[in-house]
């Protein structure tokens, strides 16, 4: 019996349906492969470079790298280092984006694409005269001065980004807290920050793990072993001549990536809401 030209077409569908299917369980599985590498070679006495299920599951690994002078010191650094440039970041981004989001110029469009472009500079092109910099205000070696030296290399993305979702909420919500005296400083602190949370919650997780894991500008930018994050430090699993221990390795990136994870679970609940605001202003 032929096949009706409808028949057809619910084949086709189907196929496609089937071919994007398999193509998202392959992309599921190059993410999920490392993750279970990590995990399972943490348990594992024995770990190799081959994702396998341990012979017997122990906690050796993380014994060995639960020292102070090994995780708790680095990581510490890695808290103050990304959590003060975060907070330095969200800050100075909300108050650059607020007048390029309510205040009309001709220098906005020209401001935004410079900050386009800034993002796109790689670090190592910077870090020189970034190095011979510090050097002169004497910053090198200094937590200080890599947390400003993160936030400004996070700034310009962090200002597109909050711009954007500030350009969400209305205008009019401004206005009315204007009419009751409050100052443009206070409708920005009062009633625009609160209503685009989920925009403040994604420019903080953005730019903490962009700092979290960055390994170069710590690491030119501090000399002092005592200073090192967990980004640096990571390095140290990776012994001479090739020699690694892959089990303390991964049992470390389990500790490592602990933060990461414990930030956004804080913030699911803001990344989940929306700009709904149409209504707030009728009626």
């Amino acid at each position: 019996m032929p096949r009706t030209p409808a028949s057809r077409r619910v084949s086709r569908r189907t196929a496609h349906r089937l071919a994007a299917d398999a193509g998202l369980l392959v992309a599921a599985a190059a993410f999920a492969l490392p993750l279970a590498w990590v995990v399972l070679s943490s348990l594992d006495a024995h770990a190799g470079l081959e994702v396998k299920v341990p012979d017997g599951l122990t906690l050796d690994n993380f014994d060995a790298v639960l020292k102070p002078d090994i995780t708790f010191t680095p990581l510490l650094n890695s808290l103050i280092l990304c959590g003060g440039a975060t907070l330095l970041t969200v800050a100075c981004a909300a108050l650059a984006a607020y007048p390029l989001s309510r205040f009309r110029s001709r220098l906005n469009r020209p401001f935004l694409l410079t900050i386009l472009f800034a993002t796109s500079l790689p670090i190592t092109a910077v870090m020189v005269p970034v190095y011979a910099l510090f050097v002169q205000v004497n910053l090198i070696d200094t937590l200080m001065g890599t947390i400003f030296f993160f936030a400004a290399s996070q700034l310009p993305f962090a200002i597109w980004l909050m711009k954007n979702f500030m350009d969400g909420v209305p205008k009019e919500l401004e206005e009315a807290a204007w009419t009751d005296g409050a100052s443009s400083f206070q409708s920005l602190i009062r009633v625009v920050l609160p209503l685009m949370g989920p925009g403040v919650a994604v420019v903080t997780v953005f730019a903490f793990v962009m700092m979290w894991g960055n390994f170069f500008v710590p690491f030119m930018l501090l000399l002092t072993p005592d200073q090192m994050p967990a980004s640096v430090s990571i390095n140290d699993f990776f012994g001479n001549r090739g020699t690694v221990v892959y089990g303390q390795l991964a049992a470390f990136s389990v500790i490592y990536s602990t933060p990461v994870i414990l930030l956004y679970v804080l913030v699911a609940r803001r990344l989940g809401g929306g700009f709904a605001l149409g209504g707030a202003v009728k009626g």
